[in-house]
Order: structure tokens, then sequence, then C-alpha cells
């Protein structure tokens, strides 16, 4: 993944989707299943990065409390 180019939170997303939908199916010989479920690991966790960033940006754009207290 390193060498791949960063996916967008979207693209991540959509190809997670097919990826459960493929799954789902059952069609899948064990060695593909793998092989999708790995990459599923890896696209969950580019999508959770991406929520995690967001929510800091959010996080750090809301005045504290402390300072609301003033």
């Amino acid at each position: 993944m390193a060498a791949e180019k960063k996916l967008s939170y979207e693209q991540a997303r959509d190809e997670l989707a097919e990826i459960v939908e493929s799954l789902e199916s059952g069609s899948a010989t064990l060695e593909e299943s793998l092989a999708l479920w790995e990459r599923g690991e890896a696209l969950a966790k580019i999508c959770q990065e991406w929520l995690d960033g967001a929510k800091a940006k959010i996080a750090a754009s809301r005045p504290t409390q402390e300072a609301e207290a003033e």
C-alpha cells in the first residue's frame, strides 16, 4: 500500500463495499476470500484514518470548554 496512491475516503469505502458484497456472495475460493479479506482490512484501516483525521480537525476547530467558561 505504501507505493499505492492514497485513496480518498469515498474510494476506500466503495471498494470495501464491493469486497463485502463479493465475500457475502460466497462464490470466491478460499484463497480468493482470504485475499479479499486482507484487502478489506487494509481499506477499513484507510477509512478509519480518514475518519480519525476528520474528528481531530473538528475537535481542533472547536473552542475548548475552559475558553468558553471565561
